[in-house]
């Protein structure tokens, strides 16, 4: 067995243990979705780097949040209006830190290279509306860089549309997918989970939506919950008491505090 798998499969039966997920990589330390942030991630023990994709202009998957460049790098722009070379000239560090300057937007490609059997990968997709086809895409760049063979658990993809998730468990049912849930006032339903646990082994909500009930209720499907985005232990501390599975976060070593 793999040894990372091993590694997982164990922890995730010991009730006690958190996953931990860096969000964007250890965004808390360093410039979000950029390869400084993961092997800080990594460095800090993380089970599973999270991180976002889009295409560019021609057609390359890129590692990024927003739906334009301006927040995260020196360039102005849609990241769609971009081809890769032009991306890859823009400076994605400097704005948090002088010494990151230089870090660049990376390939979804040179990510799964350098920590694919290393570390968890978390995927989110991004603005799918935007990149008709880009879940296609997505399967294609796993199967090529990895084979046929993936690894349970190493990959996760996930998104906010249940319908994207829906059309990629038909291209690649051996994805395991999760769903992001927004904050809603009136929670989650067991039709809801009924419809959604058809198809994703994760039901990753919003941190306030987290209860004991929903937690249980989530449970009873044979699904697990990863709520996002915490930035302080006193939150972690609640989720913990909660039940939940993992815990995506920018400071993955105040999880991991909770698991020692």
């Amino acid at each position: 067995m793999n040894p990372f798998k091993k590694f997982l499969k164990q922890k995730i039966k010991n009730k006690n243990k958190l996953l931990v997920v860096a969000h964007r990589g250890a965004a808390g330390y360093a410039p979000e979705n950029t390869m400084a942030a993961f092997y800080k991630a990594k460095e800090l023990k993380s089970d599973y780097i999270e991180l976002d994709i889009q295409l560019t202009k021609d057609g390359q998957i890129v590692v990024i949040h927003d739906e334009k460049v301006d927040r995260t790098t020196n360039g102005i722009g849609e990241v769609k209006n971009f081809t890769y070379s032009e991306l890859e000239k823009l400076d994605a560090g400097e704005w948090f830190h002088q010494k990151f300057k230089g870090e660049k937007v990376p390939t979804l490609k040179q990510v799964l290279l350098d920590f694919y059997g290393k570390i968890g990968i978390l995927i989110e997709i991004k603005h799918p509306s935007i990149y008709p086809g880009i879940e296609q895409k997505l399967t294609k760049l796993i199967k090529e860089v990895i084979g046929e063979e993936l690894e349970e658990t190493q990959i996760i993809v996930q998104s906010f549309d249940f319908e994207l998730l829906q059309r990629l468990n038909k291209i690649s049912p051996s994805i395991p997918l999760g769903l992001l849930v927004k904050y809603r006032v009136h929670g989650i339903s067991k039709a809801q989970l009924k419809d959604w646990t058809s198809v994703v082994k994760y039901i990753n909500p919003n941190k306030s939506l987290i209860t004991k009930k929903l937690v249980k209720k989530v449970h009873s499907y044979h699904v697990k919950v990863i709520p996002y985005t915490v930035k302080d232990k006193k939150t972690i501390k609640g989720l913990v008491n909660a039940g939940v599975d993992g815990i995506v976060t920018d400071y993955p070593d105040y999880v991991v505090e909770f698991n020692e």
